[in-house]
């Protein structure tokens, strides 16, 4: 889900969707209008699943998607190989979830074992775990 808006009204450390992917603003540069254009706008985004990083120039007044962020709490059930089992603490809906990177663990300041609760955002159907409650 997600809902439009100018590109002129995106900062930094604001989200957008860019080729798909709910991506975090790093960078963002304006343009003044010249002699036969609009002005634009130069963004430099990072994204939320794949770490990536995407570049868009566009007119200041074009549409973009912003996405909905939905911020949950859930405590992991187990760690597995491929991921983790994440329990939700409202709805007690239990889903599977990609486990964290080694340099995305290293900013969760803390350990993924069963019982402990952590933060997860569901965003464009995807969920991805953000903190570990209680830690640092």
């Amino acid at each position: 889900m997600s809902r439009p808006a100018d590109l002129g009204s995106v900062k930094e450390g604001s989200y957008i969707i860019l080729d798909g992917e709910p991506c975090k603003v790093v960078s963002r540069e304006h343009f003044k209008p010249g002699k036969h254009g609009s002005a634009k706008v130069r963004l430099v985004a990072i994204s939320v699943f794949t770490g990536s990083k995407k570049s868009y120039v566009s007119p200041a007044e074009s549409r973009v998607d912003i996405p909905m962020i939905d911020k949950r709490s859930g405590q992991i059930t187990s760690v597995l190989d491929t991921g983790v089992q994440v329990m939700d603490l409202a709805t007690f809906e239990v889903f599977e979830t990609p486990k964290p990177t080694p340099e995305e663990m290293a900013e969760l300041n803390g350990r993924l074992e069963p019982g402990v609760e952590v933060e997860y955002w569901a965003v464009m159907g995807r969920n991805k775990i953000m903190r570990i409650k209680g830690a640092g």
